[in-house]
């Protein structure tokens, strides 16, 4: 089956901590049912310093579930749902709420 999210979608938070901020999703894994959104649900990591690394607390991004997640509207920028539907024989998103393509 096609995602419906996929990397570099703009979303909108549905729910948690930082709901209604709008971001990019920067990495997703179907498998776990979860994605990686660029400066949402941060976390403190303590890490150890290596050679190559400074170490101390550093930030992170945490998976958030993609049921938390609505993708934006290119035509109007509001939270609306995915569609599929054939254009021609290829297979394309759009936006449930306008009909345009994702």
């Amino acid at each position: 089956m096609a995602s419906k999210l996929r990397k570099g979608d703009k979303v909108v938070i549905l729910a948690g901590k930082d709901k209604g901020k709008e971001a990019e999703i920067t990495s997703v894994n179907p498998k776990s049912g979860k994605a990686i959104v660029q400066g949402i649900n941060m976390a403190i990591r303590h890490t150890k310093q290596t050679q190559n690394n400074q170490g101390g607390r550093i930030p992170q991004e945490q998976p958030i579930q993609l049921s938390n997640l609505a993708i934006l509207d290119p035509k109007d920028g509001v939270a609306t749902r995915v569609g599929f539907r054939l254009e021609g024989d290829k297979k394309v998103r759009f936006a449930k709420k306008s009909g345009e393509l994702i």
